[in-house]
């Protein structure tokens, strides 16, 4: 057998499970989890936030998000939970430790 052929037989395997694999073995898996919120921030803050929030980053230790007014940075403060275990579900993610807000200048 060669080296290129593994000693079991292959069974066919989904794509996106083969996908999935492989962006883990690459260290892919953040982007894809922030690609998911910022695809879906409307759906994941609401159409109202989302036209005042944005998210900047995302990392193990925090959501940052910019906003475009003091009010609204203080309305996001308040629900921090809520949006930070939004987040973690709507991404298929662990929910991230903190939420960092930004107003936009």
């Amino acid at each position: 057998m060669s080296p290129f052929e593994p000693d079991r037989p292959r069974e066919p395997r989904p794509l996106d499970a083969s996908l999935e694999a492989l962006s883990r073995r690459l260290g892919l898996d953040e982007a894809r989890s922030s690609a998911r919120i910022f695809g879906q921030w409307d759906e994941i803050v609401g159409a109202d936030m989302a036209a005042h929030v944005r998210p900047v980053r995302l990392s193990p230790e925090a959501l940052v998000v910019s906003c475009d007014h003091p009010a609204w940075a203080t309305q996001v403060r308040h629900l921090a939970d809520a949006i930070l275990d939004r987040v973690a579900d709507e991404a298929g993610i662990d929910r991230p430790s903190g939420l960092e807000v930004r107003i936009a200048r």
